[in-house]
């Protein structure tokens, strides 16, 4: 009986990556829903208050000091217009002297853009966008780097923590006496430890636990200098450490405080760190949706369907990936052979939840470089790759070089469909 288009075959129509795009879009539109649904339930109640209490006060202000409603709504337009300037009805610091000015610029190039200073004229405005534009790249740069250290030391921590239960586990076993006929020294833990990497998941909750250390740390500072309260606090250190920047509460803009130059400080330290470790934790948890993804991909895509499909059509795992009961014979090692394998246990460390190591993404990368190397010389020397049977002579592959490796295979993909 043949296929009907069930569910899993049209997701089987799809590959894992366009698959994985797909269904991520499909959570992230149900997630502002919900959001937007929770959201409107709880503040649009106080919205309707603060509403009601507004028009109360402009009615009773009007009538009380003799003054038509237009007069005063052209008063407050003209107060709305000093409060885009920087005006305020409590004195504040200036906004763009120097040290206004350098902190409007870092919220800028962190990205955090808070909003209580805007460039009012036509050439602040221009060079904003291309100061920003540098800015903003050089900054995500910093992020990542800083992330890539981060992980690097976090790995280093870890082995340590590793090699040393291990010894422990060598020196006691659970019998409580040592074992002399097990095999260890320093040739057996480097040779158990080769391939080692930190999972994601340990990653992911050092960083939780660093991002919400600093964040109560300052969230102590700014409830004490700023009179603030401390819930307030925390809510301000997420949204400037996510660099959502409402801008409804902003640090260090009193005109005088008691230790204005170390709170200064304080203050460009700890959303330093704060944006670093939230950054961090962020793309760490972006690691761990993707695998959430694919579980809830092959859940909904079973290896089997119950009907008669076409065959090639269903969801199976991606090339050179590694499955459960999945072995694989290592005759004629060669270049090509050497790094698919090396590409599998790369994928299976990934789907595990392990860091990737720059060896491996190396590793994985042979069997590209052996293929662009032979698709070189057969160009070179005259003789096209064959396809089966037949060549392709379609206008795809004339050239040599990278070039005519990625004509060949669009011409591979062209022939295929």
């Amino acid at each position: 009986m043949a296929c009907r288009g069930c569910c899993c075959c049209g997701f089987g129509l799809l590959n894992e990556d366009n698959a994985r795009f797909l269904m991520l879009a499909l959570l992230i539109i149900l997630y502002l829903l919900c959001g937007a649904a929770v959201f409107s339930a709880l503040e649009q109640p106080k919205e309707k208050q603060a509403k009601e209490r507004w028009m109360h006060r402009f009615e009773h202000f009007s009538q009380k000091h003799n003054l038509s409603r237009k007069e005063l709504e052209n008063f407050l337009r003209f107060y709305e217009e000093a409060n885009v300037a920087g005006i305020r009805v409590d004195a504040t610091r200036p906004r763009w002297d120097f040290t206004g000015a350098l902190y409007f610029v870092a919220t800028v190039v962190s990205t955090i853009g808070f909003g209580m200073t805007t460039p009012t004229t036509m050439g602040g405005k221009i060079f904003l966008i291309f100061y920003g534009l540098i800015g903003c790249a050089a900054t995500i740069l910093f992020f990542n780097l800083f992330l890539e250290r981060l992980i690097t030391l976090l790995a280093v921590v870890l082995k340590s923590c590793y090699e040393h239960q291990r010894r422990r586990k060598a020196i006691l076993p659970h019998g409580g006496q040592h074992s002399h006929g097990a095999t260890s020294g320093p040739e057996a833990q480097g040779d158990s430890l080769a391939g080692w990497k930190p999972s994601v998941y340990y990653v992911m909750l050092i960083l939780c636990l660093a991002a919400v250390l600093v964040s109560c740390c300052a969230s102590a500072m700014y409830s004490a200098v700023e009179d603030w309260s401390y819930f307030d606090s925390l809510y301000f250190c997420f949204v400037a450490f996510s660099t959502i920047g409402f801008g409804d509460m902003v640090s260090g803009q009193r005109q005088v405080y008691e230790y204005q130059a170390a709170y200064c400080l304080g203050n460009f330290l700890f959303i330093l760190a704060g944006v670093c470790c939230i950054y961090s934790l962020f793309n760490v948890i972006s690691i761990v949706i993707k695998q959430v993804l694919n579980w809830i991909l092959r859940w909904l895509v079973p290896p089997r369907c119950g009907h008669t499909c076409h065959p090639g059509v269903g969801l199976g795992p991606r090339r050179n990936a590694v499955g459960p009961h999945r072995t694989y014979p290592r005759h004629n090692i060669s270049i090509e052979t050497d790094a698919v394998n090396d590409s599998e246990e790369m994928d299976g460390r990934r789907m595990s939840g392990e860091m990737i190591s720059m060896r491996d993404f190396l590793a994985a990368n042979k069997v590209n470089l052996a293929i662009m190397q032979k698709q070189l010389s057969e160009t070179a020397n005259g003789h096209p790759r064959q396809s089966g049977s037949c060549s392709r002579h379609n206008g795809f592959s004339e050239g040599v070089g990278a070039l005519a490796i990625m004509n060949n295979r669009l011409a591979e993909t062209s022939v295929d469909r």
